[in-house]
């Protein structure tokens, strides 16, 4: 049976640096070859252990996490256009006519792929006072512009540049140089998981597997359980390996598995409290 262990760099552990050389030396090991990516679930207990973490999740679908993100992200088209204008000549027509045609090219894009389905128009405008060098992003109303609008847009900018710089320039001129416009779905809500989960039956084994132990120096032979095998409130002792199409996950034997209502695994270190 093939072993498979965790490399350990060599020389003073600094806990500031930790997460470089983590990223550089950690390895996985097998008989054939060594890979140093794509593989976090293995390394995550080690890793909280060393930086003193007593509770990791691993979501479902850890491995390919981005991949669905990507799938369950809203659909959305952003549009940004430049045109310059001081708040003291704020001319209302030429903002809100750059703002339909944006809001015409997005719609165009997003409506492609979203159909009926309600969408968001969240807008901004990027300010700055006169003669600064970088811009700050300024929410504005979603709806047409008016003259009167210059004062509450203004208002809008100190209120946001205070936030960033604890203060604002009495009587400075504030510019617009950019404006933004983004039409969106709305973003899918994630449903509340229940606090609590009952304790299930002991898990079967899927099977055995030898691991390098770097604490102790030595091999071990630990259990393998299949993820998708695993009901809410299945739990785990470590020492144990947590497999599944996308990734694996090493339990070592400081911490405990379980997996919640939402189907994670979440390990918690013994005699955290957790």
């Amino acid at each position: 049976m093939q072993s498979i262990g965790v490399r350990k760099p060599v020389g003073t552990w600094n806990p500031e640096s930790w997460p470089r050389h983590h990223f550089q030396n950690h390895q996985l090991w097998s008989a054939q070859e060594a890979q140093a990516r794509g593989a976090a679930p293995l390394h995550a207990a080690r890793l909280a252990e060393k930086l003193g973490i007593a509770r990791v999740i691993v979501p479902p679908n850890a491995g390919v996490g981005s991949a669905i993100g990507f799938l369950r992200a809203p659909i959305a088209f952003e549009v940004v256009r430049s045109r310059y204008m001081r708040l003291s000549a704020f001319d209302a027509a030429a903002a809100n006519a750059i703002i339909a045609e944006m809001r015409a090219e997005a719609l165009e894009v997003v409506r492609a792929g979203a159909g009926s389905a309600p969408l968001i128009e969240p807008r901004s405008a990027f300010m700055r006072y006169v003669g600064q060098g970088h811009e700050i992003v300024v929410p504005l109303p979603a709806r047409d512009l008016t003259a009167a609008d210059a004062g509450l847009l203004r208002e809008a900018f100190q209120r946001e540049y205070e936030a960033l710089f604890s203060r604002t320039i009495p009587h400075a001129e504030v510019e617009i140089l950019t404006w933004s416009l983004t039409v969106s779905t709305e973003p899918e809500r994630a449903a509340a998981a229940a606090s609590v989960v009952a304790a299930v039956d002991a898990p079967l084994e899927a099977g055995r597997r030898r691991l390098f132990d770097p604490e102790s120096g030595d091999s071990m032979e630990v259990p393998v359980y299949w993820r998708p095998d695993l009901a809410p409130g299945a739990r785990i002792p470590g020492p144990a390996v947590i497999a599944e199409d996308e990734t694996t996950t090493y339990v070592t034997a400081a911490f405990d598995a379980a997996i919640n209502a939402q189907g994670c695994i979440v390990l918690d270190r013994r005699g955290s409290g957790s």
